[in-house]
């Protein structure tokens, strides 16, 4: 098989597991990703974050953005535009983007945006216990990522089962920082 091939296999073993996860169990997956995302937050010290919005099987990161906004901590959303970049909007209404992810409506930011933040949290469909990241296989967060200046921390959100012994991958795509799970918070050293 090839890397694609086997990019391919993986996301849908995860997409199926995803799909698999109770109501309930993601409503208590919210709440702990929320509170290792505000330990992180906290440690180190961020002002300005940049989450996402959680598509229906994918780790919530509402708990996250609620805290976020009562402790004032600035947030940045991606906005997928045609061309494969992300441009980033502050949290609002929010409509299903062309990809089928929820987005936010309000005033774009500007593709330069993210270079405000201080620490962001992503989302992956698995990720390798070096760090290697697998996303979902358009590309946007791997642009997004190449142009952040070094030392920006960069967690995935995942499920526990998504930490993987390795990912097939290919140059282009971008490692994390570490990942929050709804039982912990994990740094690769990066």
């Amino acid at each position: 098989m090839s890397v694609d091939d086997d990019k391919r296999a993986l996301r849908r073993r995860v997409r199926a597991e995803r799909a698999a996860v109770p109501t309930s169990a993601r409503e208590r997956a919210d709440e702990q990703i929320a509170i290792n995302a505000a330990d992180l937050v906290t440690r180190t010290g961020a002002q300005t974050i940049a989450c996402y919005l959680p598509a229906p099987t994918e780790p919530p990161t509402h708990g996250v953005l609620t805290w976020a906004a009562e402790h004032g901590i600035r947030v940045l959303l991606p906005v997928s535009l045609d061309d494969g970049i992300l441009d980033w909007a502050e949290p609002g209404e929010e409509r299903a983007s062309s990809l089928g992810v929820p987005e936010p409506t309000g005033a774009r930011l500007g593709r330069d945006a993210i270079a405000s933040a201080d620490l962001l949290f992503i989302p992956a469909a698995a990720i390798a216990r070096d760090g290697t990241r697998l996303g979902w296989g358009r590309g946007y967060y791997d642009r997004a990522l190449a142009q952040l200046a070094p030392g920006i921390p960069v967690y995935a959100v995942i499920y526990d089962a998504e930490v993987v012994d390795s990912v097939p991958h290919d140059t282009h795509d971008m490692p994390v920082t570490g990942i929050v799970t709804p039982t912990r918070i994990l740094s690769f050293g990066r």
